[in-house]
């Protein structure tokens, strides 16, 4: 079976798969007319079917690489911390054909930054949740150690200013360092205001670690960071996990809260249909 990459076929190139029949043809209308008829009326047609394909092919590529996928998470929200894998399988699963975009929700920014023994009874309980329902496991560290202690700070900004200096470093691993800050705070039980520590996870991706929390406290990366929690207020965004699809300034909504793979690409695929 021949496959066609649909990817890079076009008019010419299937004009060009047939540019050896005329040879065929002469011999054909010596031996028997009729036959040397019908074969090059076979030919025509399956021509025209094929650049049919080809142009079908283009316009669902075309289209598809001006669909956007908007992932809005922080790196505190534990469903978040359990909706890491998902989402790191659909982006491998449509790296492709989508782009990604990553936003740092804002979770616990102004009033809300406090220490984390005021939401420790609530937090003890519901990891368990996000554990059954994810597959992720908190870590003893966070458990035993900073939920129990209860004094470690808890504050988004830091983790979104890192988020975004990574951003401009290395944007398309920008899901796997996301899902390492949510791993760090929620297993390795690190102080998201303990700015060092983001010299140690920037260096696992290859950069240099200093730099990096050099760069955090530049105001351009505060302000891309602000402007991060800026849109996800202006998407109406008011629980996380949120996944949009984008399509010429439209949106659909692919999952509010945690879905496992399979209902986010059900949404997906059932969103696409909606842009047509």
């Amino acid at each position: 079976m021949i496959q066609i990459n649909s990817t890079n076929f076009s008019s010419l190139q299937a004009k060009k798969l047939f540019s050896s029949n005329h040879v065929s043809n002469e011999v054909l209308s010596v031996v028997n007319p009729n036959l040397a008829m019908a074969y090059t009326h076979f030919f025509k047609l399956l021509k025209i079917q094929l650049l049919l394909l080809g142009i079908v092919f283009s316009s669902s590529n075309l289209k598809a690489q001006e669909m956007k996928i908007i992932y809005v998470y922080d790196a505190l929200c534990g469903w978040c911390y359990g909706f890491a894998p998902v989402m790191q399988e659909f982006q491998e699963n449509h790296k492709d054909e989508l782009e990604f975009e990553l936003v740092s929700g804002g979770m616990i920014t102004g009033q809300r930054i406090g220490p984390i023994g005021e939401v420790a009874p609530y937090i003890s309980w519901a990891y368990k949740d996000v554990e059954k329902a994810t597959g992720v496991v908190f870590g003893e560290q966070f458990l035993n150690e900073t939920l129990k202690k209860g004094t470690t700070i808890l504050n988004s900004i830091p983790l979104g200013i890192a988020l975004s200096v990574f951003k401009t470093l290395k944007p398309k691993e920008s899901l796997k360092f996301a899902s390492r800050l949510q791993k760090a705070v929620y297993f390795d039980g690190i102080a998201p205001e303990n700015i060092e520590v983001y010299s140690k996870l920037a260096a696992e991706f290859g950069l240099d670690g200093q730099d990096f929390i050099k760069k955090m406290s530049e105001q351009k990366f505060i302000d891309l960071a602000n402007l991060d929690f800026e849109k996800s207020e202006k998407l109406g965004v008011n629980g996380f996990p949120t996944v949009f699809l984008e399509y010429k300034g439209s949106l659909q909504v692919l999952a509010r809260g945690y879905a496992p793979f399979q209902t986010l690409e059900k949404n997906y695929l059932l969103a696409k249909t909606k842009f047509n």
